[in-house]
């Protein structure tokens, strides 16, 4: 009910989306600014990729092969690191660049592809939260409001019989001045015994 408003700016809004689209980009930079430092056609250079790129590889199956499931986070971390590793190898001996452009087209689809899978659970997982704390919100306002009712009726049960008391102490004030009035008389008659005036 008074939460605080916090619009977020539209940089905070795009950057998860583009950070796909930035990362491959960024190895393809990497890698052809590599191939214009002496990396075209270096052997060494590409078979130390194909071995990185391996081990990141080896790393992931083993990572997802664990015990229980294995870790996502950690297999999908090393698969990223082994694909990008092959882009910035391929990018670096290649020496045109229609092959690195194809391969960053191909690795920018799948690292959408895989993020937009998790753009998705976070997204359901946030619509679950804010539908559970509306219903939390809503059953607190219902009991809110069921104990204002109540604390208002037992304010108003109490204004009344303070109100009740005043007439029926003006009551006994008023019949104790009358005029002939007799209380044991009364109690004589058989009527039942009247409390006296002083309570």
């Amino acid at each position: 009910m008074n939460e605080q408003i916090i619009a977020r700016h539209w940089v905070a809004f795009a950057a998860p989306k583009a950070a796909p689209a930035l990362a491959t980009s960024t190895v393809l930079i990497l890698g052809r600014i590599w191939n214009a430092n002496g990396a075209e056609h270096s052997v060494g250079n590409a078979a130390l990729m194909v071995v990185l790129a391996t081990g990141a590889a080896t790393a992931g199956a083993f990572a997802a092969a664990g015990q229980g499931g294995g870790d996502g986070v950690l297999a999908a971390t090393a698969f990223a690191t082994s694909g990008g590793l092959a882009l910035a190898g391929v990018a670096g001996y290649a020496d045109g660049l229609p092959l690195p452009l194809l391969l960053w087209v191909l690795a920018t689809a799948v690292a959408y592809g895989i993020a937009a899978r998790y753009w998705r659970t976070d997204r359901r997982d946030t619509v679950a939260y804010e539908r559970q704390t509306t219903v939390r919100r809503e059953d607190h306002a219902h009991i809110e409001r069921v104990e204002m009712l109540r604390s208002r009726t037992q304010i108003e049960v109490a204004r009344e019989s303070v109100a009740y008391a005043d007439a029926l102490a003006a009551a006994l004030t008023a019949r104790a001045t009358l005029p002939g009035f007799d209380p044991p008389a009364l109690i004589r008659a058989g009527l039942p015994e009247l409390p006296a005036a002083d309570q």
